[in-house]
């Protein structure tokens, strides 16, 4: 099925119901014209439908739903109070509101039990708590953890940490000429020293996609826990937590149409038992006595304090409208664009494309420059032009550095982009080029 039969066949304009937040049944709402899919779509989305823009940015945040918006204004006016914290009426609605999430979540993901799931205020602080609570509690001198080059600083600077209290070692797997890890450089890398593996699913700079099933599979058979970074495969693909047999698994809420400061830390229940809380606080203790304090149960030990209460609630609204839309419909989508984009930017000779050739192996993440012009002049320009792309080192100077180069202009796709979307950035690529075109010639 090609997308213009999709847009003919679905429609993801997803209307809550009229109900209580106890039961949030989705409706499915045809879109006036049916064969605008398209449209449909933006039209969920106030950003995009109010502003003259092509939102090519999504690897840093997606744009939010009219959905998720009007789930989070229903928590502040109908149910608003702290969770776990209360029985009165409020606070036992905000707390059913926020564990029901937490078994959405567990769902959504193929997680064995809702335990196992952990709310964060984001990727970079599930990845923190897996390197203080975990990693520094089991490791010891001249063990070994195993990154990729491809790593967010995220996933990468905690370790370093790590290694350097504990004399353990860090090491790297790194990519080929085509982008992508090899099985010679997996199989390298990760040896019987090796304790931890932190892997990202998709890189948020080159749109790569690691064979971590793989990856797992190795380590394992190697005696090491591996950790999954899919903040930028969760909002494109389905992930199964039990299929792969990831031990840890962390993404980010806002980069999957929920809110910001939300993330979520998955690990298997026999880890997280024997792992220490991260944060000290309300919520999660047993019984604190003057000299001795006892911890929660899971999943309440690590989530100290008040929580996100609304952002998770966000969560929840997002994955209904990506579970309603459908994975097979988004990547169908996005295949399409991403597609279109690779072959229209690799007809300018002006431009230099970071993108493996196996576009199985590719995600919706196209990383590219303008010889002899700097990213951030670009970005500009296309800012100039109602085209909104991330220049920079996307938080990943190691690979910058070991390809080469300094930063790149990225664009990034998710499901609501269009063909007009890649049109509008060529054409504003062409008209930045007409502007340095005598000093690149020059040079």
């Amino acid at each position: 099925m090609n997308i213009e039969e999709i847009r003919k066949v679905a429609s993801p304009n997803v209307q809550i119901a009229s109900q209580s937040h106890e039961s949030k049944k989705l409706n499915l709402v045809a879109p006036e014209k049916s064969c605008d899919f398209s449209y449909a779509i933006k039209n969920d989305f106030p950003i995009l439908k109010n502003q003259n823009i092509a939102y090519l940015d999504n690897g840093a945040t997606t744009q939010k739903p009219v959905q998720v918006i009007n789930a989070i204004n229903e928590f502040y006016k109908k149910y608003n109070a702290n969770p776990h914290r209360g029985a009165y009426r409020l606070s036992v609605e905000a707390t059913e509101a926020y564990e029901n999430t937490r078994a959405k979540v567990a769902k959504f993901i193929n997680a064995k039990n809702a335990q196992e799931i952990i709310f964060s205020k984001n990727a970079t602080e599930s990845l923190n708590l897996l390197a203080y609570s975990y990693g520094m509690e089991n490791l010891k001198k001249d063990d070994e953890i195993v990154i990729s080059i491809m790593e967010h600083h995220s996933n990468l600077v905690p370790w370093q940490k790590v290694t350097k209290a504990i004399g353990a070692k860090l090491k790297y797997m790194y990519i080929n000429n085509e982008f992508e890890i090899s099985d010679k450089e997996i199989e390298e890398k990760i040896t019987n020293k090796t304790k931890i593996v932190g892997i990202t699913h998709v890189s948020n700079a080159l749109g790569t996609i690691n064979d971590v099933k793989k990856i797992i599979k190795y380590a394992h058979k190697k005696g090491a826990i591996v950790i999954v970074d899919a903040s930028q495969s969760i909002p494109h693909m389905r992930i199964d937590v039990q299929d792969l047999d990831a031990d840890f698994l962390i993404f980010s809420g806002h980069k999957m149409l929920a809110p910001l400061g939300v993330g979520v830390l998955y690990g298997k229940r026999e880890l997280l038992n024997k792992m220490t809380p991260f944060l000290m606080g309300g919520d999660m203790i047993e019984y604190v006595y003057e000299q001795d304090t006892t911890f929660a149960s899971l999943p309440n030990k690590f989530e100290a304090g008040t929580q996100n209460a609304e952002g998770v609630i966000g969560l929840g609204s997002a994955i209904d409208y990506i579970e309603n839309l459908g994975y097979d419909t988004i990547q169908q989508i996005e295949k399409e664009v991403v597609d279109y984009a690779i072959d229209e930017l690799s007809k300018l000779d002006y431009l230099e494309l970071y993108v493996t050739p196996n576009r199985e192996n590719h995600s919706s993440v196209i990383s590219f420059n303008m010889k002899g012009v700097h990213p951030h002049d670009i970005a500009s320009i296309l800012d100039s032009n109602g085209v909104c792309v991330r220049s920079g080192n996307h938080c990943a100077q190691p690979l910058m550095r070991y390809l080469g180069i300094d930063s790149t202009c990225r664009a990034s796709f998710n499901f609501y982009n269009t063909k007009e979307d890649v049109d509008r950035l060529i054409n504003a690529l062409n008209k930045a080029y007409n502007m340095f075109k005598k000093y690149i010639e020059r040079n």
